[in-house]
């Protein structure tokens, strides 16, 4: 709640005023100050100081909640508030499906099927309520020029197909996803400070960054070393507070590295293909996520897309929900199809580990 603005609490008008004429906007602003710079800013009395941080706290700390008061919750929002995929293994595992009000991260290499997956979020956001859908508009933050209208209506078509031969309803789904192409993170900053007067404005029952790691890989090529991290914070922080105030699901995939004495940080796509299946191999069992470990432990749900065994699976790698478990997954016309609705127990260092054998998915 740290990113709460100041004018949506119901402060003494007094206080109100007093922060917005020295441009204190939300609550990080007032709390991230010390007492006496924040009484300098002020300029008032430490009584008052203390009074607008008593407030602040006051409004932005989450209030206390039973139990039954989250049960009871979770049955009023119906499947536990959560975005059905329509993967029967997946949902099972995470509850119902993507959970709402929270941060849900989908990480592997590139082409691995994770735009394909995000792609049949949107469509099943965007579909009425009385086809299994949440009836809504979708944001859909594009950074890599990925999303494609066509294949969306084609995992429509092939998916549902009494749905999508109504006449006109393919045209109406596409009109309710909402794609933004930001070319930097300063675009994507913006777009991101405009986003909860959208998600107002047009029902919004969905928001998917694809990808979050394309636009931080820009950013740290211009930053020092020692200022790598604050674009990550500020953005991580603001994403979690969107999904916090507007209570729908966010997804945002990220992309992976290898890290190696010798070669230092690579990203998957940045993979010579010339190199073939020894390349393939030398990536093998040493990718990692590419925003680390603050982003890592930020998340709520971490699904892991990895290929191994000449398969390719999608891994619960964290949930609150559900222990490790992995599905093997194929991409067809339909979009992503489970093999098996029968999960594979994952334990150990196979939690945490990203696996990409063979040419075939870091050369697509």
């Amino acid at each position: 709640m740290a990113n709460m603005p100041i004018s949506e609490m119901r402060l003494p008008p007094h206080l109100a005023h007093l922060l917005a004429a020295r441009r204190l906007d939300t609550a990080k602003d007032v709390l991230s100050l010390p007492e006496v710079e924040l009484m300098a800013v002020l300029d008032a009395g430490l009584p008052t100081t203390r009074a607008a941080v008593a407030h602040v706290s006051e409004a932005a700390c989450p209030p206390c909640q039973t139990a039954l008061a989250l049960l009871e919750e979770c049955v009023r929002l119906g499947g536990g508030g959560r975005l059905a995929t329509t993967l029967r293994g997946l949902d099972e595992a995470l509850g119902g499906g993507i959970p709402m009000g929270k941060l849900t991260e989908v990480v592997g290499p590139s082409g691995i099927g994770k735009t394909q997956f995000c792609l049949k979020l949107a469509l099943l956001a965007a579909l009425p309520e009385y086809y299994g859908g949440l009836d809504g508009r979708v944001v859909y933050i594009d950074t890599e020029s990925k999303f494609s209208s066509r294949r969306m209506i084609e995992i429509g078509q092939k998916s549902f197909p009494q749905i999508f031969r109504q006449e006109g309803l393919a045209q109406k789904m596409a009109g309710r996803i909402l794609v933004m192409r930001p070319t930097s993170l300063a675009d994507f900053t913006k777009s991101l400070e405009q986003m909860k007067v959208t998600l107002l404005q047009h029902d919004v029952k969905l928001l998917i960054v694809d990808s979050m790691a394309a636009l931080m890989s820009l950013e740290n090529e211009k930053a020092t070393a020692g200022f790598r991290q604050h674009p990550l914070r500020w953005a991580l922080s603001f994403i979690k507070s969107i999904a916090e105030f507007s209570r729908i699901p966010v997804v945002v995939t990220n992309q992976v590295r290898s890290q190696s004495n010798d070669d230092g940080y690579h990203f998957s796509f940045e993979v010579d293909r010339k190199d073939g299946n020894n390349c393939a191999e030398r990536f093998d069992s040493h990718l990692i996520a590419a925003l680390g470990i603050q982003w890592a432990h930020a998340v709520t749900v971490r699904l892991v897309f990895e290929s191994h065994s000449g398969h390719r699976f999608m891994k619960v790698a964290k949930s609150p929900m559900s222990p490790a478990v992995a599905f093997p997954f194929v991409v067809e016309s339909s979009g992503i199809t489970l093999l098996s609705d029968e999960g594979i127990d994952v334990t150990g260092p196979e939690i945490t580990s990203i696996r990409c054998q063979g040419q075939n998915v870091l050369a697509r």
